[in-house]
């Protein structure tokens, strides 16, 4: 009886242990599967963020291409609008002579028709009068018909500027909207990119200490690095648009203001232009460097590093990966001349081998 008991107390015992292993088990198991949800849950998160940062990318080529032309269009309207300024100037100016001629020649005729030399007596008095008024006459009628031509000529260059005028406020309406989009876009990719921004601390103090040590703008590219160099020399497989609409004023080759070779070009721009990515890379460097105003340098493919100097706004930070016509900044108001440079490793490449120019 005594073993019997023993017997059954063993038993219940197993059952039990067996039991709490199952509950343990079935807790790990749901933990697991809870852990598992939650990573899927994580992962498509990271996805959507991800397809939504290429897609702000994508809007953001776009909309600056779009502002890009609008700037484009609204210089050449203000310099035409200009132009036919200093024309309607001159019209005034000669219309005014004009009427000055105009004028004496009315107080000729007035004068001998006031004064007639006409006696019978004098032949010769007679028709030097009659050919010296037929002489004023004539000058009056073709100063009357240089003035109707004027003035024809003012009114159609009034109305010319008058619908250039308004071309420009179609095209300052749709800029402002345009730029709204651009802002807007900025400030979505600059969220986005928060968590780079608390990443680079460090990284920016050693590229704050690379930019006090160097003392050229090659010097400074070559210290943040490029992509690995490769059999492939090729920036692009077709040419690029420049980094920002403008003016070629100093060729690759040509002698600066100082007497230097230039190891890149210089372009004027509008006042504040929009600066875009000139190809797929990532930001190396984007801050101030002593003499050219804010600096971006970005690092492409096949060891290609391109500067573009004297922004006045950045809109991108380091180690931010950009696509071709991506904004990353704009111009310097009070500089609007960028100075574009491209390297290849530790050589200066000639722009017009990369870019298309307008």
């Amino acid at each position: 009886m005594r073993c019997s008991a023993i017997i059954l107390f063993g038993a219940l015992m197993t059952t039990s242990v067996a039991s709490a292993g199952v509950n343990e088990l079935a807790q790990i198991q749901s933990q697991i599967r809870q852990t598992e949800q939650k990573n899927r849950q994580l992962e498509q998160r990271v996805k959507t963020s991800d397809r939504d940062v290429a897609d702000t990318k994508k809007k953001l080529v776009s909309a600056a291409d779009k502002v890009s032309d609008l700037q484009e269009k609204r210089d050449k309207i203000q310099k035409n609008i200009a132009e036919l300024d200093v024309r309607i100037a001159a019209l005034g100016q000669e219309i005014e002579k004009n009427r000055v001629r105009t004028s004496d020649a009315v107080a000729s005729i007035l004068f001998v028709a006031q004064n007639p030399s006409f006696n019978s007596d004098d032949m010769h008095n007679y028709v030097l009068s009659s050919a010296l008024l037929m002489s004023m006459v004539d000058n009056f009628d073709a100063q009357i018909n240089i003035a109707a031509a004027k003035i024809d000529e003012l009114n159609a260059v009034r109305q010319e500027r008058a619908t250039e005028k308004e071309k420009l406020d179609k095209n300052a309406k749709k800029y402002s909207q345009e730029k709204d989009v651009l802002d807007k876009l900025l400030r979505k990719r600059s969220a986005q990119n928060e968590k780079l921004k608390n990443e680079q601390q460090a990284l920016q103090i050693k590229l704050r200490n690379l930019s006090a040590r160097a003392k050229s703008i090659s010097e400074l590219s070559a210290g943040v690095g490029s992509s690995e160099m490769s059999s492939d020399s090729r920036f692009s497989l077709r040419k690029l648009n420049l980094p920002v609409r403008g003016r070629i004023t100093v060729r690759f080759g040509e002698k600066t203001a100082l007497g230097l070779k230039s190891d890149g070009w210089r372009i004027r721009t509008g006042t504040d232009a929009l600066v875009t990515a000139p190809a797929d890379g990532i930001v190396k460097f984007a801050d101030s460097f002593k003499g050219f105003g804010r600096v971006v340098i970005i690092s492409h493919k096949n060891g290609y590093n391109t500067v573009m100097t004297n922004l006045g706004a950045l809109d991108v930070i380091v180690s931010q990966e950009v696509l071709a016509g991506e904004p990353i900044g704009r111009m310097n108001p009070a500089k609007p001349e960028m100075y574009l440079e491209v390297r290849r490793g530790d050589k200066a490449v000639d722009p017009a081998r990369l870019f298309k120019e307008k």
